[in-house]
Formats: structure tokens, C-alpha cells, sequence
């Protein structure tokens, strides 16, 4: 699959067969966002990779909108170092959301179904992922990726989001 072809296809999806995800995928997707923009090049990112059980119920439990990851094969909490920034301005935001979207595509490029879930900056939700995942106090957890393969094929579908009214050139 093409990098147009996951961006067009790639779809939260929440539910999942028992299957594991392969060592060398796991390792694609952390490569893939590792390789994400970032402002200055700082990277300010780390990676937990979460495969135990009752660490992806914990966090189901904790997160509002976390159910599918009861039945996920694995998640992957994308967290920023905040020493790692140059700038005074928390550009690390865009850099985390790019380093997201990245596992997003490549999970749908590598037939694997995912979800972000949103961490920051919601403080309870930084404080319990932190908790659980026994995450230094330096270190701020951004997001959750869920991620296991699809129970249904949910890749074939393409709706409409293309929104030309939604356009404008050179001025509102």
C-alpha cells in the first residue's frame, strides 16, 4: 500500500481478532514514528510499548474512550521529554501528533487497525497513564495508539470527506 493509499484508507477501528503483532511490525511502526517531522529536529519523544494484559485493561479502564483496548494485541504511548525542546513555545505538541499519525499510517499500510486516544492535556488522564505505566514524573504521556488487526475489513471502504466548500485561495 502506497503512502496516499494508507492515508485514504486509514480508519479508527476498534475492534479486533486475537491475533499478535509481529515483532518486526511493532518495530515498522516505531520507526515510522520516529521518522516524523519535528521542529528543529528535536525529537522530543519516547515510546512505551504496552503488550500485558492487565496493563492494556488498566488503561481501558482509565481512559474514557479506551474500551477497544481490552482486545487490543498492543498499544503504544507516545510521550514527550520536555527537556529535549529548544524552543520556549510547546512545539512538541505538533511533534507528537506527528509521530502519532505516523503509527496510524503505518498500521493501516501494514493491514493493522488502530485508534488515538488522547492524553494530554487532560491532567487526570497524564496522571493515571503515568501511574499505570509507572512513567518518570519528567516525562509526559500525549497519546495512546491502539492497535490490533481488524475484526471486520474496514480498509475497502472509502467515504467522502473531500470538502471543496471547505477551501480558500489567497483570502477567505
Amino acid at each position: 500500500m502506497d503512502a496516499l493509499e494508507a492515508i485514504f484508507k486509514r480508519r479508527s477501528v476498534r475492534r479486533y481478532v486475537k491475533k499478535e503483532i509481529e515483532d518486526d511490525k511493532v518495530e515498522v511502526l516505531l520507526k515510522a514514528a520516529m521518522y516524523a517531522p519535528s521542529a528543529g529536529n528535536e525529537q522530543p519523544w519516547h515510546f512505551v510499548v504496552v503488550k500485558n494484559r492487565e496493563l492494556l485493561k488498566k488503561l481501558a479502564e482509565a481512559h474514557p474512550s479506551g474500551k477497544m483496548l481490552n482486545d487490543a494485541a498492543l498499544a503504544i504511548v507516545v510521550c514527550v521529554d520536555k527537556k529535549l525542546s529548544k524552543y520556549k513555545v510547546d512545539m512538541w505538541v505538533q511533534d507528537c501528533s506527528a509521530s502519532t499519525q505516523n503509527i496510524l499510517l503505518a498500521a493501516t499500510a501494514l493491514g493493522i487497525g488502530s485508534v488515538w486516544l488522547g492524553v494530554y492535556p487532560v491532567e487526570k488522564r497524564i496522571k493515571d497513564v503515568s501511574e499505570i505505566l509507572r512513567i518518570p514524573e519528567d516525562i509526559t504521556p500525549f497519546s495512546i495508539v491502539s492497535l490490533g488487526y481488524p475484526e471486520n475489513e474496514v480498509f475497502k471502504e472509502l467515504p467522502e470527506r473531500f470538502k471543496k466548500e471547505r477551501i480558500h485561495f489567497d483570502s477567505w
